[in-house]
């Protein structure tokens, strides 16, 4: 009796732990899809950075403007500040090239701008060095810690959004774009606002033969090769720009390096509405 007795505990206790093994695998299974899933959802895409413009009113007949030149490259290169997205344009002005030096990338355009900013700020002149940010927030070129806050700043702001693409059916070396923006935010009032192109090329240098920088060799970001206005907001239907712009590649500009940048801006307060970039070739 305790024989058949023993037998049949042994048997029971067998059943229950092939009873505890099947449901541990089936839990086991349950699990797991949710473990994948999970790492799925980890898996995210990076956040979406708000695009700043910095625009440095620069020469190279200029003594203090090649540590500018190598901050504006430092933000392009590195992107420093998490949510913005730092487009870099290098207005070169020509009021330094009576000096001796003839600065290549220089024009009069840039410096009418860069007086523009000057009416608009109160201010009696201007001065090389000078950084500009989203329009509304100006310092020395060369001031890391005032670019990196103003950047952080500009980026908190509410911006409109611009699709940016080219258009197939290229001629020759002249480029068609499509641009749309949306989303804008509100104008200040009394304001108007019109939307800019601006053709960039990076990858740039200059060995200077004469001037404050004789001797040196001197490298450039997001030179600005051309500056157009594309049309007005006043033009926007429903709260949407659209429009298409030619750009015309001159002899010369390295193509692999070439950027448009599309930017509204107000003309009064001169501050940046939306902005967005794109490599013309490639």
């Amino acid at each position: 009796m305790r024989k058949l007795l023993a037998i049949v505990f042994v048997v029971v206790a067998l059943a229950v732990i092939a009873f505890a093994a099947l449901n541990g695998q089936r839990a086991r299974k349950s699990v797991e899809p949710k473990k994948a899933e999970g790492a799925n959802v980890a898996a995210t895409p990076a956040t979406k950075r708000t695009p700043v413009v910095i625009e440095l009113f620069t020469s190279e007949g200029c003594s203090s403007c090649p540590p500018a030149d190598a901050l504006l490259a430092q933000l392009d290169s590195k992107q420093p500040v998490e949510g913005a997205e730092v487009i870099p344009l290098a207005m070169h002005v020509d009021y330094w090239n009576y000096l001796g030096w003839a600065d290549p990338f220089s024009s009069h355009e840039f410096s009418q701008r860069q007086g523009d900013y000057a009416s608009a700020y109160g201010k009696d002149g201007v001065y090389t060095p000078q950084m500009i940010v989203d329009g509304v927030k100006e310092f020395p070129g060369g001031n890391g810690d005032a670019a990196v806050e103003a950047v952080k700043r500009a980026a908190r702001e509410t911006k409109g959004e611009v699709q940016l693409t080219r258009v197939d059916g290229q001629m020759g070396e002249v480029v068609r774009l499509s641009v749309q923006i949306e989303h804008l935010p509100k104008l200040t009032e009394g304001d108007a606002a019109f939307v800019l192109l601006a053709v960039t090329e990076g990858g740039l240098s200059t060995d200077v033969a004469r001037g404050e920088n004789s001797g040196r060799k001197l490298t450039h970001v997001g030179v600005v090769r051309r500056l157009t206005t594309v049309g007005s907001l006043a033009d926007a239907r429903d709260g949407t720009f659209k429009a298409e712009a030619l750009v015309s590649v001159e002899k010369g500009w390295k193509r692999e390096n070439l950027r448009a940048v599309v930017f509204a801006q107000e003309r009064g307060t001169r501050r940046v509405l939306a902005a967005g970039s794109l490599k013309l070739f490639g």
